[in-house]
């Protein structure tokens, strides 16, 4: 049995839990607090010794860590990942996005607002998130207004892996009343099997 160790309040963890919800994957979720120092302990280590979420540990005993690489991992073979070169090559363009432009701004804001215990404390850094958040999405919005997805035409690990921070960036403190484009895709994608909101 696939063991996944997250914390459901993560966006990079929930990534995981869609993909493999999606291709109907039996796993086992373990709940992670960091906060504890669960992600510290010498058997964490072992599997990621960065000591980070999500980790998961594969049939053969063997880790894998970093969300994204763990949604293709899965993922390939399957229409999850475009077979076509050029949307394949897109998809990965979305993803390193979302690592780089979107979950420093977008994900650690709401992480301050939402899981610090003094978020009042942490204000300038909130707002020092907010101008890369709000470009982030203004990128998004000009891609999907143009195309349903952000590989192209069919839905792909990439918007999974951009809705998984998007669909909760208003505890983060964006408006995404603003993006009519975002808020369309985002009743798109979860309209696709395994895909629901964080709980």
């Amino acid at each position: 049995m696939i063991r996944v160790y997250g914390m459901s309040g993560s966006g990079n963890c929930h990534k995981v839990r869609m993909v493999l919800e999606a291709l109907r994957q039996p796993y086992e979720w373990n709940e992670i607090n960091p906060k504890k120092g669960e992600t510290k302990t010498a058997s964490f280590l072992a599997m990621n010794p960065n000591g980070q979420v999500p980790a998961v540990l594969l049939d053969d005993g063997d880790a894998l860590v970093e969300s994204n690489a763990i949604m293709f991992y899965f993922a390939e073979g399957t229409t999850l990942i475009p077979s076509d070169r050029l949307a394949r090559a897109r998809m990965l363009q979305w993803l390193f996005f979302e690592q780089y432009s979107h979950e420093p701004y977008i994900a650690v804001a709401r992480a301050l607002r939402k899981f610090h215990p003094d978020p009042a404390s942490q204000q300038a850094v909130i707002e020092s998130k907010m101008a890369g958040g709000y470009r982030a999405l203004e990128i998004m919005e000009g891609r999907l207004a143009e195309s349903p997805f952000f590989a192209g035409e069919r839905f792909s690990i990439a918007d999974m892996g951009l809705y998984a921070y998007t669909h909760v960036a208003e505890e983060g403190g964006f408006d995404l009343e603003r993006f009519p484009a975002i808020e369309a895709w985002l009743a798109r994608v979860e309209a696709q099997p395994g895909c629901t909101r964080m709980t």
